[in-house]
């Protein structure tokens, strides 16, 4: 056999088993696990901002949202305390922590909250589909938590409230943007589909400039679910700053109007609009305190 000839039979076989892992990861979660899923309205963004006020009069201002009354309260299952309150916009939800105390551990990475129907089946649920528990559930002041790590080191808090909430739906379903690693990204594919009911929407090589990679190729893979839309990136996590940072996308009637908003309210472009595969214009901005976040337009 020629070298050609075996460089093109280990592509192969590295194909063939990529797809084997992802079928497998795809299988792994028992086929009768219930959806727990709410609805994207109810699904929050955690932001740590030492800087309260003056990151939620930004974010406010820039997508037409209302914060809700600030208390300080546990929210921790061992000692701590922070103030806290949620920022609701027609484009996502928000919860805001500034700690008074040293952050325990469990808390400060986890990218957002997902509102789920039953805590202790949703911790289940997403145990059987291969996430690790980190912190088991425990009561807050208003509900159950409990915070789960998927493949790929990918963290998320689940929540349930005593009382149910009671949103309108969004005017634009935020993106949950992930950053993984080629090693990772199939099973944790696999693992959230099982948890979540999820499907995927697209699974394609898209222009690289889209996260500051101009040039090249990346792989995309965009999954939507009852917890609202997810875009997953897989890359080496050679990153030019901000990308990777942000963990949220927010999609937007008209980005230029929303960017001078933005800018208007002490909110800084950090990455200009750019042109995205398949349409529509894609920037970051971040706001008062060091959050980073997507904008898009529909796309």
């Amino acid at each position: 056999m020629s070298a050609c000839q075996q460089s093109f039979t280990s592509i192969g076989a590295s194909r063939l088993a990529v797809a084997v892992a992802f079928a497998f990861a795809l299988s792994i979660a028992p086929a009768s696990a219930a959806d727990v899923s709410v609805g994207p309205q109810y699904d929050t963004t955690h932001v740590y901002n030492e800087t309260i006020d003056a990151f939620v009069n930004s974010f406010v201002a820039t997508f037409d949202g209302k914060p809700s009354p600030r208390a300080v309260f546990t929210v921790t299952p061992t000692p701590s305390k922070t103030a806290s309150q949620y920022v609701q916009t027609p484009v996502g939800m928000l919860s805001v922590f500034a700690f008074q105390t040293p952050i325990p551990y469990g808390f400060g990475d986890e990218r957002n909250g997902y509102l789920v129907d039953d805590l202790p089946r949703a911790t289940e649920a997403a145990r059987a589909a291969g996430a690790d528990v980190i912190v088991a559930p425990f009561d807050d002041p208003i509900g159950k938590d409990s915070v789960i790590q998927w493949a790929g080191g990918i963290k998320m808090q689940l929540y349930w409230h005593t009382k149910a909430p009671s949103y309108a739906p969004l005017k634009h379903v935020p993106d949950n943007r992930v950053y993984i690693s080629p090693q990772a990204a199939d099973r944790f594919i696999g693992q959230f589909l099982a948890f979540s009911h999820g499907k995927v929407v697209a699974d394609e090589q898209v222009d690289g400039g889209e996260v500051g990679r101009t040039g090249e190729k990346i792989r995309r893979i965009r999954i939507a679910s009852g917890f609202g839309t997810m875009r997953v990136f897989v890359s080496d996590g050679k990153l030019p700053w901000p990308f990777g940072r942000e963990s949220t996308g927010y999609e937007v009637d008209d980005l230029a109007a929303t960017l001078a908003r933005a800018a208007a309210n002490n909110a800084t472009v950090v990455s200009p609009p750019y042109a995205t595969t398949g349409g529509g214009r894609s920037a970051v901005l971040q706001f008062p305190g060091g959050y980073i976040a997507e904008i898009h337009d529909a796309r």
